[in-house]
């Protein structure tokens, strides 16, 4: 009987398996050559000290038991069990969650632990000539597998069937995920965090934002959220969990992101206004182009408000396209980068009610009426992009100017000069950057270097001067916005506001005024618990209809000429 197992343990005869691949090709399956080389090290390098690495591990020879310690090697990424005599798997095989490779042909299996359903980076699953009757229906949760060998196998005919169709790995894999049982543990309700008290010396309203990117029905398929059955991504499923999410919130003023143009007007808006709500909505500007029954997929952005609290005064589209069109300045970047991307931002310039304010405290009630801007967007998703994006943001912010100014001699006709700071902003979007980006350090701060990594040293210096430039006094160039803003979520409260397999990480924000308002409270993170109990790898999930979580805050706002004309009387404005 002969026994081979590759251990780093045995310095003088370690073996290694050559599997280098590049970054850019890191995340392409390559099945392992069956004609695998093993280098064996010297032991000269042994008594030199060499250290080896291997990823992958081979044990062959009739074995029929394994010892423990093979599932603390959990940096493994192939593992070959084949020709043996094992008759089990033990559950612990899923604590080896680097695998993309698992070969347990020719053995006695008769079943599989359910936790192999665990190991989702498999990429290749072989079972081939063994005595399996079932599969676990948690094999459905390895949405990476590529090739499924099930050959030889005493499988029931139902089975067989699918498996020997025309692509039935992959038909198999999504039956099984179709038919496995969900958790019957909901996430548990996300906690809110008080942050303040409202300031009781002074006239004041209190409300609440919510901004949420729904993902849109088109963008929600299996071919990229694999992890999710069929049925929970189907849009008549997610929007009616998205709806009463929306609702169980009841937010004064809502943005939504990833909302395609028929599910704006059959859908939503009939649905919010019995709440309340009115709302205006703009798709990405490729529905221009497009057929009318083509148009009504594009996803786009919109904006609710409680029509008893606000009025709509003024709406306007941002498109990113037509204004990098127009400044290009004989820039083939902006031409060729900027221009080539229809994300979209949508502004709404809004006026306070007297509803927005506690019945009968009012001692002159045209005082209730305070503009306020709101506005959200969806920049452009692509990392490899950061440079559209910190353009795109900067255009937004060019916009938002444009309309605070212009709406300042409305609201404050005494006014010396526009200033965008008068009316009070309220940017709500899915900005696709993380939070040490050149997107998040331009708006809390105000301003960027013309000399930014995120720009990438491309041509772009002279058409952006238009977006707001000024000099340092080391006499460098750099981009500015006049808004005085800032995030209400700080970086440690949400962790992750989308949560993928592929990525976790914070890219939807809520900035608002600075000067005008401040935050009382802020809607916490999703129970990171619950996501490792329940062993979900991403979202969306059964239970969590986005790849995005909401995020909600309570602000306190101080009209700007409400500040000091009815301090002495002892007024204060509630909702």
């Amino acid at each position: 009987m002969k026994s081979t197992l590759v251990s780093s343990i045995f310095g003088d005869k370690s073996m290694s398996k050559s599997s280098h691949r590049s970054d850019r090709d890191k995340d392409k399956y390559e099945p392992p050559n069956p004609r695998r080389v093993h280098t064996i090290m010297s032991s000269e390098d042994s008594a030199a000290g060499k250290k080896s690495y291997w990823l992958e591990l081979e044990i062959s020879g009739s074995i029929k038991n394994i010892s423990p310690a093979l599932w603390n090697m959990t940096h493994l990424t192939a593992l070959y069990l084949d020709n043996n005599c094992l008759s089990r798997i033990p559950s612990d095989i899923s604590r080896l969650v680097n695998l993309t490779h698992l070969d347990l042909s020719s053995n006695k299996l008769r079943t599989l632990p359910s936790e192999l359903g665990d190991l989702v980076r498999l990429r290749e699953l072989l079972l081939n000539n063994n005595f399996l009757r079932v599969l676990p229906y948690e094999l459905g949760k390895l949405f990476k597998v590529r090739h499924l060998g099930l050959e030889n196998n005493p499988l029931t005919q139902e089975i067989l069937i699918m498996y020997k169709e025309p692509s039935g790995t992959q038909k198999l894999l999504d039956y099984l995920l179709e038919n496995l049982a969900v958790t019957p543990t909901r996430p548990p309700a996300r906690p809110w965090i008080s942050l303040g008290q409202p300031n009781r010396s002074r006239p004041t309203s209190i409300f609440t934002v919510m901004t949420y990117n729904i993902l849109s029905d088109k963008l929600a398929t299996r071919q990229v959220y694999g992890y999710c059955p069929m049925w929970a991504l189907r849009w008549e499923y997610r929007r009616e969990n998205i709806l009463n999410e929306i609702r169980s919130y009841t937010a004064d003023i809502i943005s939504i992101q990833e909302l395609e143009t028929e599910h704006f007007h059959q859908y939503f808006l009939p649905e919010l206004k019995k709440d309340g709500y009115d709302g205006i909505f703009s798709p990405k500007s490729r529905a221009k182009t497009m057929s009318e029954n083509d148009r009504k997929h594009v996803n786009g952005c919109a904006i609710f408000f409680k029509t008893n609290k606000f009025c709509l005064i003024k709406e306007q589209l941002v498109e990113f396209n037509q204004l990098a069109m127009a400044n290009a300045e004989g820039s083939d970047d902006m031409l060729n980068r900027v221009m080539t991307k229809d994300d979209i931002g949508l502004a709404a310039l809004l006026q306070t009610k007297e509803g927005a304010f506690e019945p009968g405290i009012l001692a002159d009630p045209s005082q209730a009426h305070q503009p306020i801007l709101v506005c959200t967007a969806h920049l452009h998703w692509d990392p490899e992009y950061c440079d559209v994006k910190l353009i795109q943001t900067m255009m937004l912010m060019h916009e938002l100017r444009q309309i605070a100014e212009e709406s300042t001699h409305s609201f404050r006709p005494g006014a010396s000069k526009p200033d965008a700071n008068s009316i009070p902003l309220i940017l709500c979007a899915d900005l696709n950057s993380l939070p040490n980006s050149g997107v998040i350090e331009y708006l809390n701060t105000g301003r960027i270097s013309a000399s930014h990594g995120d720009f990438k040293e491309l041509g772009y210096k002279d058409c952006l001067k238009k977006f707001g430039s000024c000099s340092t006094s080391e006499n460098k160039t750099e981009y500015a916005h006049p808004f005085k803003i800032s995030s209400a979520y700080s970086d440690d409260v949400m962790p992750y506001t989308n949560y993928t397999f592929d990525f976790k990480g914070t890219i939807d924000y809520i900035f608002y005024s600075k000067q005008h308002m401040s935050v009382l409270g802020l809607l916490g993170p999703l129970d990171t618990q619950w996501f490792k109990d329940n062993k979900v790898v991403g979202c969306p999930h059964p239970y969590v209809p986005s790849d995005h979580f909401p995020i909600i805050t309570e602000f306190e706002f101080t009209p700007p000429n409400m500040n000091h004309s009815h301090h002495t009387n002892g007024i204060l404005l509630r909702r």
